[in-house]
């Protein structure tokens, strides 16, 4: 799902890393806005709040907010920015640079979490802000703005107007392609629900607290590593097959 690029990827790899990280987004929602009251995969309400402080000459209140903000920003930025730095890198695939840092963020606040009291709660909602900005761009760059995980505004959207393209004769003509991005953002949607599902379970039921957040690190490295392994066995198959012609044109 992180192995191919551009032209060579298909709905069906769009749908893998569709589900997977969107099921992470989810976790990660869920669980920032449980422990802290905070959104924490997404901008659209920060900024929100950020204009009313303003709106109310309450300037440093807002800072916070701004910080949130900038702080998404910049994930994105650095996502993309390893992205492009590496890409001439045949032999390194360049997607799992930011997937790994991703990881060892989630797993810092964990660790964090675990051994000592959280103090400055502000610092984790940036921190969870900033792992989310670095997922959003590297899926989107990887799915050619295809996907996008980390917040449903956008999606229900998209999928309003494709909805309504089905019901016109002259979108016959795109009716299965329309018909394949549906199901993705249906995928997007049901997964973002089901790993809010599951972090709040977590979260509240079994008070897990922020070490909920290391479900999403162990489903980030199995994607990973499926993607490696699954590879690896292609090629051993291959290789397989490759020697048993070779013995059989002998014989």
């Amino acid at each position: 799902m992180f192995r191919h690029q551009g032209k060579s990827r298909t709905l069906k790899h769009n749908l893998r890393i569709a589900t997977v990280l969107s099921f992470v987004a989810g976790i990660v929602n869920v669980t920032g806005f449980l422990a802290f009251n905070q959104l924490t995969t997404n901008v659209t309400g920060h900024f929100a709040l950020f204009i009313y402080d303003l709106s109310n000459f309450e300037f440093w209140k807002g800072t916070v907010y701004f910080l949130y903000i900038l702080v998404f920003l910049i994930g994105s930025f650095f996502s993309s920015f390893l992205i492009e730095k590496y890409k001439k890198n045949k032999k390194l695939n360049v997607f799992v640079v930011p997937t790994v840092i991703e990881c060892l963020i989630l797993t810092t606040i964990v660790i964090l979490n675990y051994f000592s009291e959280i103090k400055y709660p502000n610092l984790i909602v940036c921190s969870l802000l900033f792992a989310m900005g670095i997922q959003n761009s590297f899926v989107t760059k990887i799915s050619n703005a295809v996907v996008r995980t980390t917040h449903l505004t956008g999606l229900f959207t998209d999928l309003g107007i494709e909805l309504s393209q089905l019901f016109f004769p002259e979108s016959q003509a795109y009716r299965e392609k329309i018909k394949a991005t549906i199901k993705l953002r249906i995928y997007i949607i049901t997964f973002f629900f089901l790993g809010g599902s599951v972090g709040g379970y977590l979260h509240s039921r079994l008070f897990l607290g922020l070490n909920t957040l290391i479900f999403g690190v162990i489903i980030l490295f199995i994607s990973l590593f499926y993607d490696d392994l699954r590879y690896r066995l292609i090629r051993i198959k291959r290789k397989f097959k490759g020697r048993k012609n070779y013995k059989k044109q002998l014989l």
